[in-house]
C-alpha cells in the first residue's frame, strides 16, 4: 500500500517502478472504495444494514483483502529479494504503521464500540516483519507456510487467545467485534503466497519494460498507475470523501425512515456477522434488543447518549446475551 517498491536492491528512480504492480494496486484500491461505499450506503439507510457483510459483498471484501496482501508480498520480494535495504524497509514500515495507528485512533473516536484495532494496514505491517524471515526460504516452503497460516484458525483456536492483547493473532474462540478485523492468521497466508509467487516468477517479474506503462493514449492505465503510486494517501482519504459526498446527497434525498427496533437489529446483525454465525447473531441481537427496551435504553443508545464505554449496563447486557446466545 505504499509507494517505494523498486525493481532492484540498489536505489533507482521512480520511473523504474513496476508499472503492472501499480496498475494492479490501483485496481484493488478502486474495488476497495466500491466496497466501502456499500457500507456507507447501509450506514445512511439506503441499503439494509447487513447487506455489506453477507452474501457476495462479503466474498468481494475478502477477495480485495487477499489481493492487497498478495501484492504486498510480491512487493517485499521485488524490493528486498536481493538483499534487505533496511532504510527503505524501515521507512515503508513506519508509514504503514503510522497510518494504521491513525485509522485506529480515528475509528475509536467515531465508532468506539467496533473500532479498527487490527485491520488491513495492521496486518500488512505485521506480515512485512514476518516476511523478512522468508526472503531466503525456498518458495515451496514459503507456500507450505502460507497454507499452514490459512488453515491455522480452523485447528488451533483456543480461549487462551481471547484476551484483547492477543486478538491480533486470530486464534481466539470468538472473533472480537470490529469493522475491519484482519488478524495475522489466516491473513499472513496470502502475503506469503505473494512472496512465493514472486520468487518462482522472478525472471518474468524482473522485466522492467512492459505494456502497462503510463500512456497518453490510455487514460485508464494512467489513472490506475497514479492511484497505485499514491495508495496510502488514497486509502486514508477515500472514506472521508465518500462520506462527505453521501452526506450532501442525503440532505437532498434522505433515506426512508426505519423503526428504531428494525434499525437496531440491522446494525447489530451487521456488526455481529463480522465474527460470528448468523444463528448466533440472530439470538444475540434479539436478546440485547429485548433487554435494552426493558430498561428503556434503546433510544439513548441509538442517539449516542450512552455507549459500552460510558455505561456498564450496556456491557452487562452484551455479556449476558452472549452467554444466552451460545
Amino acid at each position: 500500500m505504499t509507494d517505494d517498491v523498486t525493481t532492484s536492491p540498489a536505489p533507482v528512480s521512480r520511473s523504474q517502478r513496476f508499472a503492472w504492480l501499480d496498475v494492479a494496486r490501483g485496481a484493488a484500491l478502486l474495488a476497495m472504495a466500491s466496497y466501502h461505499f456499500l457500507w456507507d450506503l447501509a450506514d445512511f439507510g439506503y441499503l439494509a444494514a447487513d447487506f455489506p457483510s453477507t452474501g457476495w459483498p462479503r466474498i468481494y471484501a475478502r477477495a480485495i483483502a487477499t489481493t492487497f496482501l498478495v501484492l504486498a508480498g510480491i512487493s517485499l520480494v521485488l524490493a528486498h529479494g536481493s538483499g534487505i535495504r533496511w532504510r527503505s524497509f524501515g521507512l515503508r514500515f513506519a508509514k504503514i504503521a503510522a497510518a494504521a495507528l491513525l485509522v485506529t485512533a480515528g475509528t475509536y473516536i467515531a465508532i468506539p464500540q467496533a473500532f479498527i484495532f487490527f485491520g488491513i494496514l495492521h496486518a500488512m505491517a505485521a506480515a512485512s516483519l514476518v516476511g523478512l524471515l522468508f526472503l531466503r526460504v525456498p518458495p515451496l516452503l514459503t507456500a507450505i507456510a502460507a497454507i499452514a497460516a490459512i488453515a491455522a484458525p480452523n485447528y488451533l483456536r483456543s480461549e487462551l487467545f481471547d484476551t484483547p492483547f492477543l486478538w491480533w493473532v486470530g486464534l481466539g474462540s470468538r472473533p472480537p467485534v470490529s469493522f475491519d478485523y484482519v488478524p495475522l492468521l489466516p491473513w499472513l497466508g496470502p502475503f506469503l503466497l505473494g512472496m512465493a509467487a514472486a520468487r518462482l516468477g522472478s525472471g518474468w517479474l524482473a522485466l522492467r519494460q512492459n505494456r502497462l506503462g503510463i500512456s497518453a493514449t490510455n487514460p485508464v492505465k494512467t489513472v490506475l498507475i497514479f492511484l497505485g503510486r499514491h495508495s496510502l494517501v488514497f486509502y486514508l482519504l477515500h472514506q472521508p470523501v465518500l462520506i462527505a459526498m453521501l452526506y450532501t446527497f442525503s440532505l437532498a434525498m434522505p433515506a426512508p425512515r426505519v423503526a428504531p427496533e428494525t434499525r437496531y437489529i440491522e446494525s447489530c446483525t451487521k456488526t455481529c456477522r463480522d465474527g460470528a454465525s448468523p444463528d448466533f447473531c440472530s439470538r444475540f441481537c434479539g436478546c440485547t434488543l429485548e433487554k435494552l427496551q426493558g430498561l428503556g435504553l434503546l433510544e439513548r443508545l441509538q442517539s449516542g447518549a450512552i455507549s459500552v464505554d460510558n455505561d456498564q449496563r450496556i456491557n452487562g447486557i452484551a455479556m449476558q446475551c452472549t452467554s444466552e446466545a451460545e
